[in-house]
């Protein structure tokens, strides 16, 4: 069925407990070059569904119950393909090929200098001017046994925003029965390169129409994060998090410091906008953070494989821009934990590296884990 400005919002009727599904049905819009943009919906017996565009393998919508069976979208977005269009703020989408910034959209990689291009001041953010946020990404397939699974893949050519290589990326959005949304990706190259993929989802465990999200207890597994300069750039030094606002190693209500203004890090970025040095080894799925709403009881446990996790607490959401339901996101409506490599990391030789060459794969899995609790929260509540 075709609809070309059609709503692509979550498919909430008739709710069900039959089994795991992965249904690609509906054409809800196309870019102005013609392509089509689908939009396909995985269930569990539970009854969550996740919603997800080709455009920008983005995911639109989390519908998932709170402590007490209610059901409720749990991420920002938009309810058209043309406000995903004109909008660039990343809601849900898969960002690349370098997610985070690059300083002056310069590196170097395999002897060539590379100058890919800009759109955040005088850096590159997400990938430059037409990431991959912006493209539509191909259908490979649908699995409803073992979990819910949609297939996609798109194939960036060389020089393509001025990167090298021609870049095949995979990924599958998997939702299992236990209520875990699993993103994996792959990816191939042509030619040297880097690479830094992440989902860019904005979570309100509250409902993404509640307001403020700041209120949620976050937890997070570094010991250390990356501080910025005056352009959110980081200036290549892991700073300990004791004893500062970004000591995230208890759950701490996000709120509780994001105000103060005697850290200057928290001034430059308006709030958290840092990437945090997780623990453990890298390439190994582990634990990387815990998102916890209390009135709702939904908790959010995030796995990765990835070396960092950026956390945005959506400080640039400045209540201009309507997302669904025509609500206007206001500052701190959402929060962004985006497992990934460290910002501007092909310009800093101490952070891992973000080098693929021609011949080998690369590989990332994250999962979000969604549970439900309504057992008083740590002190600091």
């Amino acid at each position: 069925m075709s609809n070309t400005h059609g709503q692509v919002g979550p498919m909430l009727g008739g709710r069900g407990r039959g089994r795991s599904a992965a249904v690609c049905t509906s054409i809800v819009g196309r870019l102005p070059s013609g392509a089509e943009v689908a939009a396909c919906r995985l269930t569990n017996e539970r009854g969550t569904e996740a919603t997800i565009l080709t455009l920008g393998a983005t995911l639109r919508s989390f519908v998932v119950s709170d402590a007490r069976g209610h059901f409720d979208d749990v991420v920002l977005g938009f309810d058209t393909v043309e406000e995903y269009l004109l909008g660039r703020e990343y809601f849900g989408a898969t960002v690349g090929r370098f997610a985070n910034r690059i300083a002056h959209g310069r590196f170097s990689v395999g002897g060539r200098n590379c100058q890919v291009t800009v759109n955040d001041g005088s850096n590159s953010e997400h990938g430059g001017e037409e990431g991959f946020d912006r493209r539509v990404w191909s259908i490979d397939g649908t699995r409803d046994t073992d979990g819910a699974a949609l297939k996609l893949s798109l194939v960036s050519p060389d020089g393509d925003q001025g990167y090298p290589g021609e870049l095949t990326v995979r990924l599958t959005y998997t939702l299992t029965r236990d209520d875990e949304l699993r993103i994996d990706y792959t990816a191939t190259t042509s030619a040297t390169t880097v690479i830094n993929l992440t989902n860019h989802s904005y979570w309100n465990l509250a409902g993404a129409a509640a307001g403020n999200a700041l209120d949620a207890m976050l937890s997070v597994e570094a010991d250390a994060y990356t501080p910025v300069d005056a352009h959110l750039i980081p200036t290549g030094e892991m700073r300990s998090v004791a004893d500062t606002a970004f000591d995230f190693r208890e759950p701490r209500v996000v709120a509780s410091r994001i105000r103060d203004g005697s850290e200057p890090q928290l001034v430059i970025g308006r709030g958290y906008d840092h990437n945090f040095v997780l623990r453990g080894e890298a390439g190994s799925l582990r634990p990387a953070a815990r998102l916890h709403e209390p009135v709702s009881g939904r908790v959010l446990e995030l796995l990765t494989t990835e070396p960092g996790l950026h956390v945005y607490t959506g400080n640039f959401l400045s209540g201009a821009v309507a997302g669904k339901g025509h609500r206007l996101y206001r500052q701190g409506d959402g929060i962004a934990l985006e497992t990934q490599h460290f910002p501007d990391s092909p310009n800093h030789v101490n952070f891992p590296s973000t080098i693929l060459e021609p011949g080998r794969t690369w590989s990332s899995s994250t999962v979000y884990r969604l549970q439900t609790t309504l057992a008083k929260g740590p002190a600091g509540e």
